[in-house]
């Protein structure tokens, strides 16, 4: 389903089908329509080529769309850093980088299928709660998920 791009509304470009599952997880504790989950881009560099070839001008073009990538980290602290780079700076403030400290694989044996991890992140974001997002495997994205919450909280659970 697309969004009403005249709205505010968010874009989530995953790296992966695990990636993407979550996502959809997420998707399911909404209540908003204004979220669109596209097609795994198959590798996080691919994410930040799909990015920048296909969504930044669209970006500029509809200013009340939000992106969010999620990719693996692959247990690289500067991961983040590297695709910030890619982001311009006009538009820092309405894209977000999110994902597991190494593979999303490794959050399934303590966290349950890929769905409900995604449904509980989902819930902590509502909530205002960090129950999920403070696992080990994802506690480095504490600072994107302030930002996220800034931001599109508002579009997302109405």
């Amino acid at each position: 389903m697309s969004v009403n791009k005249s709205k505010p509304h968010v874009l989530v470009l995953p790296e992966d089908d695990a990636n993407r599952q979550m996502a959809n997880g997420f998707l399911l504790e909404l209540s908003s329509r204004q979220i669109q989950i596209l097609s795994e881009a198959g590798g996080w560099t691919k994410v930040l080529d799909c990015f920048t070839q296909d969504h930044i001008w669209a970006m500029e073009r509809f200013q009340q769309r939000f992106m969010v990538l999620i990719i693996d980290f692959d247990n690289r602290e500067d991961r983040l850093q590297t695709v910030k780079t890619k982001i311009p700076a006009h538009l820092a403030n309405r894209v977000f980088a999110l994902g597991a400290l190494g593979e999303p694989e490794e959050l399934r044996k303590p966290l349950g299928t890929y769905e409900s991890i995604g449904r509980a992140l989902a819930k902590d974001c509502r909530e205002g709660t960090d129950n999920i997002w403070s696992h080990n495997l994802l506690r480095h994205n504490a600072a994107e998920v302030h930002r996220l919450r800034e931001h599109v909280r508002s579009i997302l659970f109405s």
